[in-house]
This record gives C-alpha cells, sequence and structure tokens, in this order.
C-alpha cells in the first residue's frame, strides 16, 4: 500500500480530466479504490471485488459517453476519483442537471485537501460543459464526505432510510444538489 508523502514537505495534487492511462496509472486506480472500499467508503461495493473485476469498471468507465472520470493525483500516483455523469439524450426536462458518482480518495492519501480539490474540478468540469446543477447521494456512515459536501455548499434535501445494505445492516442515504449558477438559477 502506498505511503502518505511526508509531512514536512509540500505535496504536490493535481486533478485531471482521464481519458487514458497507462498499466501504472490503472494499478495506482484500482489500489485506490481497494483501499476506500475496506475502509468504508466504496461507490457501491463494500468489500474490493478483485482486480479484474476493478480494472475492466475503471477501463469500462472511459468508455461510456455520459461519463467523465476525473482522477486524483498525490505526488504523481492517482489516489482517487470521481465521475461527473451527463443525463441521458432522452431526459430533455433535466438536461441542465449532471450527477457526481463514485468520488473517493484513498485512506492513505487522505489530510492533504485532495477530496476538496477533486469536487472543485469536477463543478468546473460540469459548469464548462454547461450544467447548471450537480446531484449527488451518499451513505449516511461518510461522514467525512457529507462534511465536505455541506461545507461546499451543497444542500441536503432528502434522506433515504434504506439506502444500502452494509455488513448485513440497513444504512441510510442522503441526497443533495448544487446550484452551479450565481442566484441559482438554471437558465
Amino acid at each position: 500500500m502506498s505511503a502518505s508523502p511526508p509531512r514536512d514537505r509540500e505535496a504536490v495534487i493535481m486533478v485531471e480530466r482521464l481519458t487514458e492511462w497507462n498499466d501504472d496509472d490503472l494499478a495506482s486506480l484500482c489500489e485506490a479504490a481497494d483501499a476506500a472500499i475496506i475502509d468504508g467508503g466504496g461507490f457501491g461495493w463494500v468489500s474490493p471485488p478483485g482486480r479484474q473485476a476493478m480494472e475492466r469498471y475503471f477501463r469500462g468507465v472511459l468508455l461510456v459517453p455520459e461519463r467523465e472520470l476525473f482522477g486524483a493525483r498525490l505526488d504523481g500516483v492517482l489516489v482517487g476519483s470521481a465521475q461527473l455523469v451527463r443525463p441521458p439524450r432522452n431526459n430533455e426536462a433535466q438536461a441542465f442537471a449532471a450527477q457526481v458518482m463514485h468520488s473517493f480518495v484513498a485512506p492513505y492519501a487522505r489530510g492533504h485537501g485532495i477530496a476538496r480539490i477533486l469536487m472543485q474540478r469536477v463543478e468546473e468540469g460540469a459548469r464548462a460543459l454547461g450544467y447548471h446543477v450537480l446531484n449527488l447521494d451518499v451513505r449516511a456512515t461518510q461522514e467525512a464526505a457529507i462534511a465536505l459536501y455541506d461545507s461546499m455548499g451543497y444542500v441536503r434535501w432528502g434522506e433515504h432510510p434504506l439506502y444500502a445494505r452494509v455488513d448485513g445492516a440497513t444504512v441510510p442515504g442522503y441526497f443533495y444538489y448544487k446550484a452551479l449558477q450565481a442566484g441559482g438559477r438554471i437558465g
């Protein structure tokens, strides 16, 4: 498992839209995802699905036209990601809104502000594509993510009491949105 850089030097953090990667990048992203899942903050998984399944998953994300994959790097190594998901073309009524999905940072890379920068870049990407609203949802157990979303101006609009099953227990989930345009206007 990767280690955080020593605190006596400045970590180099970069977030970029991923359209391709090399084997090292894919391996780093899979390792980071596995670590996040084991730590209790996956993106649907409650236990790592295995390296081949994880690699197929991330390779597949790059092939879906409605998905933008943002990768977070710490000192050049991928340690997290988030997906900006555009609505399908047949959903004209909600064409102004996109969704953030499967956002995570590996536990060994936390404490550097990476999650905040990752979400800021996703928001910038959504604005650049013309979206006015971002939606997301999160398990109630993911307290750090909830605190981040609250601090970034996301509005919690609902709770689903039977959102997920984790280790045999039912876990609630929260739904959020954020207006990306000044004054919350959508057009």
